[in-house]
């Protein structure tokens, strides 16, 4: 039995495992194997989870893997569950006395989790033979002196450790917090800050636990708060990235004394970032197949509902897909362009078919007077395996048309061409006022979206009745009306009239006739149209690599020991030049003999990373939520720079949610200025 973190994995000097493997191998062989030793070999185990590790265990493994590990069932800790007093129990569970269903209700109080084992495991007829008892975070002094106390709850205990995995994995390099509130507790202009301080600490401690599980001591860099005058009082928004680096690091230091092989010089970098880096991001229609799934479909999660054809010619029936990386096809097609993705999936179900026998008979090539007795074997052989992949591209095949005619019915590709035309200089405030008066059948959403990415380049347009009267002339809601300024004042841009600058922190110079939130990017050739736009963490993350990050905007908390070399760039970049093609007028697909690292026809090209030869792991972590693109950029990135990066963000939110999270936060005014760090 052991009150430390388990030091059964230190990773340095393994094979170069991803983030997403090393975290998933945890829980499998530290926590659930390691509950089959001695006398527990054999027996039957129940693993009993409560409400956040559910979710963190159903983000890393599959039932079947979880079966695999010897575990027979699963249970919620705050259930009434039946005694088993012949098995053993895995608990997985947060080390909290009591826990809160929600910050605001006061009612909803309810017995922690470190309670209620202890009511599970004591007494003459406990529930369970044996407790493997796993935390998902540090625990505190006073519980552990709480099960210290029990001596009957002692002799049942088969373990006692800090997992220290509190975080939510939703990609092979992206995770989350899962503070969903995160906007609204930490960006609203309220008068008790008391939400945002423990929102902090909260997303502090859960941000942690990823470089204790992958045994990574991070060199910690942040935005810092802006320039300000004497006249200016510094709020807690302004100090949101800086006390968050203060808090991850209180727990690093921890951890640096307290968990086996863990690092004690830097082994990566971490940057630590908030949401009014990149205001436009959130809101900007993104033309890659995963963002569009998102965008457009109305999809919970990663969960996609269709309907198939009945069994026995039977109505049809509604099913429930995953678009997750055990999925091929999507694994290889998510982030290139919808028109190529389209095209590529036409070619996969051509391709397919002609190869096939077994599809040739089902769409007709063949006539069943025509089979021979190889033709059937050749079936009856081939059958298991067409139907899978037949349905796996169907599944996408149907995806990818009705995102093509959602796109055609709502006129997206001119609104997309407006959007980036607003973002890099090429259309003002007229075009917008042209465009609505043109496209009255325009929704609500794309409208607010639209008027947003204008107030982003153009602010001066939103002061007084200006803004009112472009809200007007868009037929906006009152309530969408008032998600304009709350957007202005997430990026810092208050609504009082100020000099000609570019929005949200991003400064240009004021003599220049047009306005931009974007430069163009050098030697990046347009391989299809609307393809422009990209989030502003590329450049940040390059200009890291490059150790070219300016120290002042960005300080670093710690200063890295001399022996560390994370933030010299020492890898080759591809920067051969590339003539740029009108921006105007680029084609709506790539040329097919493009290298965007998605060109091979295989599906499985992509289905596993080979990350031996990476660099020094980066670290990416935004508060108040990250976009479908800024996790694309982190692969395509990756792939670049030979160095995996990992994003990190209190949620990650497609635009209809980021635009509900606005309309929570609260501006009135208040003053902040004598927050201490």
């Amino acid at each position: 039995m052991s009150m430390s973190d388990s030091d059964s994995s230190s990773y340095a000097g393994a094979d170069y495992k991803s983030f997403k493997q090393i975290s998933r191998e945890r829980l499998l062989h530290e926590m659930l194997r390691s509950a089959k030793t001695g006398d527990s070999k054999s027996t039957l185990k129940v693993l009993i989870m409560d409400k956040l590790t559910v979710k963190i265990m159903s983000h890393l493994c599959k039932m079947t893997d979880i079966n695999g590990e010897g575990v027979s069932l699963g249970e919620d800790l705050y259930k009434q569950r039946q005694p088993l007093p012949t098995w053993d129990a895995i608990y997985f569970i947060q080390p909290t006395r009591e826990n809160w269903s929600s910050f605001s209700d006061f009612l909803s109080i309810f017995v922690g989790s470190v309670i209620m084992f202890l009511s599970d495991m004591s007494g003459r007829t406990p529930l369970y033979r044996k407790a493997f008892v796993f935390f998902s975070s540090a625990i505190s002094k006073e519980l552990v002196m709480d099960i210290k106390k029990d001596m009957e709850v002692l002799t049942r205990l088969g373990a006692l450790r800090e997992m220290n995995l509190e975080y939510f994995p939703i990609d092979s390099q992206g995770f989350i917090t899962n503070n969903e509130r995160a906007l609204e507790e930490l960006f609203g202009d309220e008068e008790n800050n008391h939400k945002g301080v423990t929102c902090l600490n909260v997303m502090a401690k859960r941000i942690a636990t990823v470089f204790a599980s992958l045994r990574e001591f991070p060199s910690v860099r942040f935005r810092a708060a802006k320039s300000l005058d004497a006249t200016t009082m510094t709020t807690f928004q302004d100090l949101i990235p800086t006390k968050l680096a203060a808090g991850i690091w209180d727990c690093l230091v921890k951890y640096k004394k307290s968990i086996p092989n863990f690092p004690q010089t830097e082994t990566c970098e971490l940057l630590i970032l908030d949401r009014s880096i990149d205001q436009i991001a959130p809101v900007i229609h993104e033309w890659t197949y995963d963002a569009m799934c998102h965008d457009l479909l109305n999809m919970e999660g990663n969960k996609y509902v269709h309907e198939v054809p009945g069994k026995s010619g039977g109505p049809a029936e509604r099913k429930e897909v995953l678009l997750e990386d055990h999925d091929p096809v999507w694994l290889e097609l998510r982030h290139a362009h919808i028109a190529d993705a389209s095209e590529r999936l036409h070619e996969k179900m051509t391709n397919f078919i002609s190869k096939n026998k077994a599809a040739q008979i089902q769409h007709g090539s063949k006539s069943s007077s025509e089979m021979s007795t190889r033709d059937i074997q050749t079936i009856v052989q081939a059958l298991p395996q067409y139907s899978e992949q037949i349905d796996k591209l169907s599944l996408h095949v149907e995806i990818a048309g009705k995102i093509n005619r959602i796109i055609r019915e709502s006129g997206l590709r001119e609104l997309g061409q407006l959007e980036q035309d607003l973002v890099f200089g090429d259309a003002t405030t007229k075009d917008v006022i042209k465009f609505f008066t043109m496209k009255e059948d325009i929704t609500h959403e794309n409208k607010l979206r639209l008027l947003m990415i204008l107030a982003s380049v153009y602010p001066e347009k939103f002061e007084g009745e200006k803004g009112q009267n472009l809200m007007r002339l868009a037929k906006l809601t009152e309530e969408d009306m008032n998600i304009v300024p709350n957007f202005r004042m997430l990026g810092g841009q208050p609504v009082t009239k100020k000099s000609l600058t570019a929005a949200f922190g991003l400064k240009f110079d004021i003599h220049k006739k047009k306005h931009a939130a974007r430069k163009e990017r050098p030697g990046e050739e347009e391989k299809w149209q609307l393809s422009r736009f990209y989030p502003i963490i590329e450049e940040l993350l390059e200009k890291l690599m490059k150790n070219e990050l300016s120290k002042e905007d960005y300080p670093c908390l710690n200063d890295p020991s001399p022996s560390y070399q994370g933030s010299p760039f020492s890898g080759p970049v591809n920067q051969n030049p590339h003539s740029m093609r009108s921006r105007r007028t680029p084609t709506w697909a790539r040329p097919r003999g493009s290298e965007d690292g998605y060109s091979s026809d295989s599906v499985l090209r992509h289905a596993s990373s080979d990350f031996r030869r990476m660099g020094q792991r980066i670290f990416l972590f935004i508060v108040g939520g990250a976009t479908r693109s800024e996790l694309r950029v982190c692969h395509k990135l990756t792939e670049k720079l030979k160095r995996e990066i990992i994003l990190g963000s209190s949620s990650i939110d497609d635009p209809s949610q980021f635009i509900t999270k606005l309309k929570t936060i609260t501006t009135h005014e208040i003053s902040l200025d004598d927050i201490q760090i």
